[in-house]
């Protein structure tokens, strides 16, 4: 079985991984999702994120933008990174099982703190 989380607002792709809504977490076998639920977004802070997901055992991560420091945790622990998605979130982690759904490579450079 595999995870595929979608960082997501309101059901939609977010545009940027660390300050979306929450995450769409699907279980995933023999290319099916057999399960969904959404977990919360419990805060953004450099480097908590990507454990967090991977310590739920996510081994697959969507989302419209993400900052380098998080693909860089990612890619340590062995999940898979597409970035660049957009819609909506359920349609996106179908696409990637389905092979269209492929990671722009668009790292977010900058990061506006509210």
């Amino acid at each position: 079985m595999i995870k595929i989380a979608v960082a997501s607002d309101n059901g939609m792709v977010a545009e940027h991984f660390g300050h979306c809504e929450g995450f769409e977490v699907f279980d995933v076998e023999n290319k099916q999702i057999v399960k969904s639920e959404t977990v919360a977004n419990p805060g953004h802070r450099p480097g908590f994120l990507p454990n967090f997901l991977a310590d739920r055992g996510v081994n697959v991560i969507i989302s419209g933008g993400m900052g380098p420091g998080a693909v860089e945790i990612f890619n340590q622990r062995n999940i898979e990174v597409i970035i660049g998605a957009k819609g909506n979130a359920e349609e996106a982690a179908e696409a990637y099982l389905q092979g269209t759904l492929r990671s722009s490579g668009s790292v977010c450079r900058e990061h506006q703190h509210p």
